[in-house]
Parts: structure tokens; C-alpha cells; sequence
């Protein structure tokens, strides 16, 4: 009897999805597979089963965590999600690296950091995949996150590794943005930008143990009062700044009641149904982005004519707006 080849063979949505809604980790790691993946089936079939399970997402709290290199990312999210985990919680960690393109980021990496949560039967570490834009990767990252929700778990922790543009791509669509920071340097020497503290809901100011503390309090007084000038009106939640340390496991407590209370004074206020509402509602446009990208790279009319159309361009003897103009027709919109 001959079997059909794996990549031919029609998956039953409905079976996997049951799988997935049972909590099995071979289910959970196909289906965001098949979400990661650029084969047009794949994509497919990670639509279907995320449509398939959408009653049982929107329940986990998510909290986006970021800050420069060598900030503690991974020690203090080891740590936290340690915590949680062991009050009865279960976590799952999805990066966001839209560099690892370059330089290579691997699941191996993310588990080895995060030590604890990586042998921890309630925590599930995921990685962005290792190319691809950035709005490609948090595409998959939003399908992740309904996924790893549906599998039952209720704590979701986005991890951003880049500085810059992800940072404001996370906290769209996570409900807690944190921003971690060290003691003793200013926002300009760590690489963070006023924008990333105009976005920030909490700042925990990291290794605030030991040798740290005091520079560490020194720290969050400077940023207290840079929030009090750049949230002058922050809607049903003041941002708050606290220190921390995630090696010596010191007041994750308390940030974690701080995350909880940031999500409850927008639950009260109706802030938080309206921002996942819009979160939604701008990954549909996101999506709609992406199938025209997708368009523009693999019509053959436009990839004969596109070559001469961008040297002209580039020469200055075609406005890029005619340019563009041409690229409509030969689309036909």
C-alpha cells in the first residue's frame, strides 16, 4: 500500500485543532509551524485552525517586555514566569527578533536563557522565525498568540529583542507594555528613545540588588519624572516605575501585581476591550498589507517591467510617482 508524501497529505483541521484545545505540545508546535511557514497550504491551514479555535482566545493576560541587550530580558522573564508558573499559571514566551535575519537567533539560544522555564512542563518558549520582516514576524507572532492561548495558556509574554520599531509593534499587541532598564544610564546611553517611555505602562529598573540598589533608585527617580511629563494624560492607567531584580528574584511580586493592576483599571474603564478591539481590527489591515506585498513580488508582468522601472527611477529620469502609477496599471488597480 503507498502512502502519499507528508507535504501532500490534507490535515484535518478540526482533528489537530481538538488537539491543540486539549493542550498537546506536538499539536501546538505543528500548528504555529504551519502559521511560520511561507508555503501558501501552510498558511492556509494555520487561518483555518486559528479560525477553528477563536472562541478560546482572548482570555490570557499579555504583557510585552522589552529593553536593550544586557538589560536581564531573559533572567528576569525566567524568573517571573517561574513564579507564575508555580502559583498555578501557565506562560508561554514568544520572542520578537526582526534582526535574527542577521544574526541568526535559534530556539536553542532562547531555551538555554531562560533555563527554568525551558525544563517547566506549564511554559512553553517559542522564538520568532529566524527571517523575515518585521511585520512578517509579528504577523506570525499574533497567530502564536492565539494558538498558545487556545492550548490553554493564560499568561503570554512577547519578548522583543530589537530596539526600535518593535518596541511599538509589541505594545500594539500586548495588553501590559514593560519596559526593562538598568541602573546608573540614561535613556540615550541604553538606546532607548522617548518614544518607547511615551509607550511604556511599566519601567522596572533591573539589578536593583547589592551594589545596584542605590543607583538603581537613583534611576527610577529620573524616570518618574520623565513619565510625569510625557504622560500627562494617559487615559484609566498611570505608568508606574519600580525596581527590580530578576537575578536575585526581588520584587517580582510586586511587578507582576503591577502588570495585573494596569489590565484590571482598563477592564473597569472599558480601555481595555476597546485596545483589543483595535488591535484586531489593524492585524486585518495588516494582513491585507501583506497579500498586496505578496502580489507585487510574485507577479510575473510587474517582475519584467520592475527592473527598468527602478533604474529609471533611481537615474532620475522617472518620478517615483509615475513610477508607482505604472506599477498600479501593470497590478490593474
Amino acid at each position: 500500500m503507498t502512502h502519499a508524501p507528508a507535504a501532500l497529505k490534507t490535515i484535518d483541521v478540526a482533528a489537530l485543532a481538538e488537539r491543540i484545545r486539549s493542550g498537546e505540545r506536538a499539536a501546538l508546535a505543528r500548528a504555529i509551524t504551519f502559521a511560520e511557514s511561507r508555503r501558501a497550504d501552510h498558511r492556509a491551514t494555520a487561518r483555518a485552525l486559528v479560525q477553528e479555535l477563536l472562541e478560546l482566545t482572548g482570555k490570557a493576560i499579555r504583557v510585552g517586555v522589552t529593553g536593550v541587550p544586557g538589560v536581564g530580558k531573559s533572567t528576569t522573564i525566567d524568573a517571573l514566569g517561574s513564579r507564575l508558573t508555580a502559583e498555578g499559571r501557565k506562560v508561554a514566551v514568544l520572542a520578537v527578533d526582526p534582526s535574527s535575519k542577521r544574526t541568526g537567533g535559534s530556539i536553542l539560544g532562547d531555551k538555554t536563557r531562560m533555563a527554568r522555564l525551558a525544563h517547566d512542563r506549564n511554559a512553553y518558549i517559542r522564538p520568532s522565525p529566524s527571517a523575515g520582516t518585521l511585520g512578517g514576524v509579528a504577523a506570525k507572532t499574533r497567530e502564536t498568540m492565539l494558538l498558545v492561548e487556545a492550548a490553554g495558556f493564560d499568561v503570554i509574554l512577547v519578548e522583543t529583542v530589537g530596539i526600535g520599531q518593535s518596541e511599538i509593534t509589541v505594545a500594539d499587541m500586548t495588553d501590559v507594555f514593560l519596559v526593562l532598564m538598568l541602573p546608573g544610564a540614561g535613556d540615550e546611553l541604553q538606546g532607548i528613545k522617548k518614544g518607547v517611555l511615551e509607550i511604556a505602562d511599566i519601567i522596572a529598573v533591573n539589578k536593583a540588588d547589592g551594589d545596584g540598589a542605590r543607583r538603581a533608585n537613583d534611576a527610577a527617580a529620573d524616570y518618574k519624572a520623565a513619565l510625569r511629563i510625557l504622560n500627562a494624560d494617559s487615559g484609566a492607567w498611570t505608568p508606574e516605575v519600580l525596581t527590580i531584580s530578576g537575578r536575585a528574584d526581588l520584587r517580582l511580586d510586586t511587578l507582576w501585581s503591577r502588570v495585573e493592576a494596569c489590565r484590571a483599571a482598563r477592564e473597569r474603564s472599558g480601555e481595555f476591550s476597546a485596545r483589543r478591539a483595535k488591535q484586531q481590527v489593524r492585524w486585518m489591515w495588516d494582513m491585507v498589507e501583506a497579500r498586496f506585498r505578496e502580489r507585487l513580488s510574485e507577479d510575473p508582468k510587474l517582475a519584467e517591467r520592475l527592473p527598468a522601472l527602478e533604474a529609471d527611477v533611481a537615474k532620475g529620469d522617472l518620478a517615483p510617482t509615475v513610477a508607482a502609477d505604472e506599477i498600479a496599471k501593470v497590478l490593474g488597480f
